[in-house]
């Protein structure tokens, strides 16, 4: 059996904390355009609540749990991240 490294890929990311999700401003460019998108696709929207987000996935719609990171991947498309998962598996990149 062989065995494989993921390639190092830079990603953009957002974290999704109860203070950020009511002060847009904040926000991303990439991740207001999710919410307000141009087009007739909705990507991310509020839960039936009305207090958290989801995000439609290849996977699905997901919720974004507070504390979640929500990553922009190399193809544009949105995922959740849990904070213990992001934190292994991603570190900053100094611009």
């Amino acid at each position: 059996m062989a065995k494989y490294r993921k390639k190092p890929v830079v990603i953009e990311a957002f974290q999704m904390t109860k203070k950020n999700r009511w002060i847009t401003d904040n926000w991303p460019n990439w991740l207001l355009e999710a919410f307000n998108p141009k087009e007739a696709e909705v990507i991310m929207s509020f839960d039936p609540n009305g207090d958290q987000l989801v995000i439609s996935t290849l996977e699905g719609v997901l919720r974004v749990e507070w504390n979640d990171w929500i990553i922009k991947g190399v193809k544009g498309e949105l995922y959740p991240c849990k904070p213990d998962i992001f934190e292994q598996t991603y570190e900053k990149v100094e611009e």
